[in-house]
């Protein structure tokens, strides 16, 4: 059994602590109580915790003090603040300062246990994803994929954990600019091959009589430069992984060898007759619909089975949209170490820049696209004026950029919602009671799609 994660609740009301505990306790959770900012502060110092959950107005320090206090620290828990004094404009500034969320008093048990959970997994996915990202860089890669905790990630993380052990062929397809290499790369890192060679190829890359000996290898002489033997790419991977990029640009001649080694596992060098034993594993890429292919007689059908045994599909960043904040942190923050820029923080009109922007070329053009901006930038903040042309000329809503982006009736509508809901926020002052009256929607609908399309985070 796991540890149970460890809560502190910071508020100068007993009554309120004593009734956390016993709700947080009966989930599971060790809870710890402090009266105020100063008590609080001290036991942290004494004793880690996951998460705080804290009062905004108390005696000796407040809630926000309290915050402030914690930021800089090493080791920072998950804090959550409440108040019954809550505006739009405080827990915009809480979160600011690094709190992960706010509830307005009163509220209800279960409204804050939801929280809670959220909370603890959005960390439990950033744990994740900074050991992903570590064991990226050590592979000399890093672009960013599997940063992420929407649905979408979630499901391709589950998927790559499920298949990488099995031995068996894998297909990757998605749009140009996913990170289908870092997919297979992922694979292979989990998989018990990880201590052994990742051998990547692009089929597209190399005209056919070098793609076969860069595959297959030769024997000294076979052809005018062959000066000695040779071996080839599967050969090298032996015990290991062969990634083939862009495998619908296989030539046939190569397609029928590459049946036939998946077939028996042997190989045979060009200009030799004997056939050698090569264990390795074989996952393939594509942005090309391959049931297509086979049917213009450009890829073997028999071929297409034998690698598609199993189908990674990799989604493109406009199913994945709430990632993108996410993702321009890690890109800043990336570049900014690069290129020995000061710049830390990013302008909330960035963020809805880039939310609104359609991203045909994923998450290569969003990494090319902030890259830039940091280059640009002239402070510490990266601003919109810093962005590309083509991402300030992006009107924000509109039905031309809800049509001109969204690609789905169902990622028009997610726009819409978004847009909706923050207008109509800005006319009530961010008074969240009168906005869900005038939407037509009860309150708790208004709070879920708020954190849904993380409205306040950016906003």
């Amino acid at each position: 059994m796991a540890d149970p994660k460890k809560i502190l609740v910071v508020d100068d009301e007993e009554n309120l602590r004593h009734m956390m505990k016993i709700i947080l306790s009966r989930e599971g959770y060790q809870v710890f109580e402090a009266a105020d900012g100063k008590a609080a502060l001290d036991m942290l110092r004494k004793s880690p915790v996951d998460l705080v959950l804290c009062d905004i107005r108390m005696p000796r320090m407040d809630g926000m003090s309290l915050l402030e206090a914690i930021a800089p620290r090493d080791y920072r828990p998950i804090v959550i603040m409440m108040s019954a004094y809550g505006t739009i404009e405080t827990a915009v500034a809480a979160m600011k300062m690094g709190a992960y969320d706010y509830i307005s008093k009163p509220f209800q048990p279960d409204e804050v246990l939801l929280t809670i959970r959220k909370a603890l997994e959005h960390q439990s996915l950033r744990e994740e994803n900074a050991q992903l990202r570590q064991r990226l860089t050590e592979t000399g890669e890093g672009a960013g994929l599997m940063i992420g905790d929407s649905p979408a990630m979630r499901r391709l993380r589950t998927l790559i954990a499920r298949i990488a052990r099995y031995n068996s062929t894998v297909l990757i397809t998605g749009e140009s600019g996913t990170g289908k290499e870092l997919v297979a790369r992922e694979i292979h890192l989990q998989s018990p091959r990880r201590d052994k060679p990742f051998v990547p190829i692009n089929c597209a890359a190399l005209p056919e009589s070098l793609l076969e000996s860069e595959l297959f290898g030769f024997k000294k002489g076979t052809f005018t430069d062959a000066r000695a033997d040779k071996k080839g790419l599967l050969e090298e991977a032996h015990g290991g992984t062969l990634f083939l990029d862009e495998i619908g640009d296989l030539p046939l001649p190569i397609q029928v060898k590459l049946l036939r080694f998946l077939q028996d596992g042997r190989i045979r060098r060009l200009g030799e007759t004997v056939e050698r034993a090569v264990d390795v594993r074989i996952i393939t890429a594509t942005n090309q619909d391959l049931k297509v292919a086979v049917e213009e007689k450009r890829f073997r059908n028999d071929l297409f089975f034998r690698l598609n045994v199993i189908h990674v599909p990799v989604p493109s960043l406009r199913e994945r949209r709430e990632d993108i904040p996410l993702l321009v942190e890690h890109f800043t923050r990336k570049f900014s170490e690069r290129y020995g820029k000061p710049v830390g923080r990013v302008d909330p009109g960035v963020i809805d820049r880039f939310m609104s922007y359609p991203w045909r070329g994923n998450i290569r053009e969003l990494e090319n696209a902030v890259e830039r901006a940091v280059l640009l930038a002239e402070g510490d903040v990266l601003k919109v004026s810093d962005l590309p042309e083509e991402l300030t000329s992006v009107k924000k809503g509109g039905w031309e950029t809800l049509l001109g982006e969204a690609v789905t009736l169902r990622e028009a509508r997610r726009h819409l919602e978004r847009e909706m809901i923050l207008k109509t926020l800005e006319k009530t002052g961010g008074d969240k009671r009168k906005a869900s009256e005038a939407l037509g929607i009860t309150l708790r609908s208004l709070q879920y799609k708020i954190k849904e399309y993380r409205i306040g985070k950016e906003d």
